[in-house]
């Protein structure tokens, strides 16, 4: 990913991570509901390859490109609610909830708090 930068090549990579574990960790509870827990989990594990395999690398550009462990970490939290919540709603079919949205202000500010110099 040369020529984009750091930042954006963290965030890139850990949303796409992030589209993958979600359908890792609860995709199977509509898609295979009615296969034994087990057969979901080696499903499950898969896909969380393709997880890891965008995850590492996007923590290792991020924390050498000038993130803290802290900053990487409160980015893949707000990028887990952007990418559930969607998820919940669109492929869960879960009624949308104003508690989304008061975690979004809380991870606001812990964006702010985070990232303040």
């Amino acid at each position: 990913m040369t020529g984009i930068s750091i930042p954006l090549q963290t965030v890139v990579l850990l949303v796409a991570s992030n589209v993958f574990m979600t359908f890792a960790w609860y995709g199977h509870l509509k898609s295979l509901s009615a296969s034994p827990w087990y057969i979901a989990a080696l499903i499950s594990w898969g896909i969380a390859l393709f997880e890891y395999l965008l995850q590492v690398p996007a923590n290792r550009i991020g924390y050498s490109g000038g993130f803290t462990l802290a900053q990487l970490k409160i980015t893949q939290e707000v990028i887990t609610l952007a990418v559930f919540v969607p998820f919940a709603m669109v492929y869960m079919k879960e009624p949308f909830k104003l508690d989304y949205l008061w975690a979004g202000l809380c991870l606001i500010g812990a964006v702010y708090f985070i990232f303040r110099n």
